[in-house]
């Protein structure tokens, strides 16, 4: 008869490193200084940065984290820094078009 064979221990799983709540203001790059909170019986998420007063309001779901609002927030201010370059070069074009210039010197 041979030995029984010996149970390997289990050994226990790491606890993921909880996530920051805190982070880097995008306008003022203040490290730690935008403060995230989430409100989730009505859905809403809140950015605060303390040194400049800068803020963001954003839609969560339920399972919605900090970063989440924190990139929200990102990807708003990447569309509006997008929406103003597009204004900027189209306005451009209706100030420099060649059409405007020929017209002009025809007159």
């Amino acid at each position: 008869m041979g030995k029984r064979k010996a149970k390997a221990k289990v050994k226990p799983k790491r606890r993921a490193p909880p996530l920051d709540t805190t982070f880097t203001c995008l306008f003022c790059n203040h490290e730690k200084s935008v403060s995230c909170s989430l409100d989730k019986q009505s859905g809403v998420g809140n950015l605060h940065c303390k040194i400049c007063g800068q803020s963001h309001q954003c839609l969560i779901t339920a399972l919605s984290a900090p970063i989440d609002v924190y990139s929200d927030w990102i990807d708003a201010c990447d569309a509006v820094a997008n929406q103003a370059k597009e204004v900027d070069n189209i306005n451009d074009q209706e100030a420099y078009s060649p059409e405007a210039a020929y017209e002009e010197e025809k007159e």
